[in-house]
């Protein structure tokens, strides 16, 4: 249904009506905001990726061929501008980890999750969340925030389907630890 409706509006403005891309701006303004700020760690630098990739979205929306839906096409290229805006300003060193995830699953627990009240759960992991890593955080925004497929990741990031997994896996133990971290501070601060 969402699909439909976006190549809707995709095609209105191939036809020549420009305003009916503001549709698919606001619909999708905020996670483009959200992805910018997870990678480049700066409100102007995130606002001013976000609009350059609607504007080049924008221009390039001819060459949208629908085989993904338009989010993932967009998503691309937020991520793709987000990643060219760091490297502009700095060298990306990227931790690497010699060790094989043997046990990988999807169920992991978070016990002192389930102790918070939901308001403070938020505020909890938006805070755990801005600890991690620009890739980590923008895994764990895109798999369990938005709710983006493995798949659509790869096709965001352009890593592999392994890799997204792999990576996806070891940001959720960062997560983890974060959240252990701040709540154990929590917990001293109120004895």
């Amino acid at each position: 249904m969402d699909t439909i409706s976006d190549q809707i509006y995709i095609d209105k403005v191939l036809q020549g009506d420009t305003n009916a891309y503001t549709y698919l701006i606001d619909k999708y303004k905020n996670m483009a905001y959200t992805i910018a700020i997870k990678i480049v760690k700066n409100t102007e630098d995130a606002e001013e990726v976000a609009q350059d990739s609607f504007l080049k979205a924008y221009q390039k929306l001819d060459t949208f061929k629908g085989s993904s839906k338009f989010s993932t096409w967009l998503y691309t290229i937020i991520y793709r501008n987000s990643i060219s805006k760091i490297r502009k300003k700095k060298i990306i060193t990227t931790d690497i980890d010699s060790y094989v995830v043997d046990n990988y699953t999807t169920d992991f627990d978070f016990p002192q999750i389930e102790a918070i009240k939901n308001g403070e759960q938020k505020k909890y992991i938006a805070a755990a969340i801005d600890n991690l890593s620009e890739t980590d955080a923008l895994l764990i925004t895109l798999f369990y925030l938005n709710e983006n497929s493995v798949e659509e990741i790869e096709q965001i990031t352009g890593l592999t389907k392994t890799n997204v997994k792999v990576k996806i896996f070891r940001a959720r133990k960062k997560l983890y630890n974060e959240l252990s971290l701040l709540l154990k501070e929590e917990v001293k601060e109120l004895i």
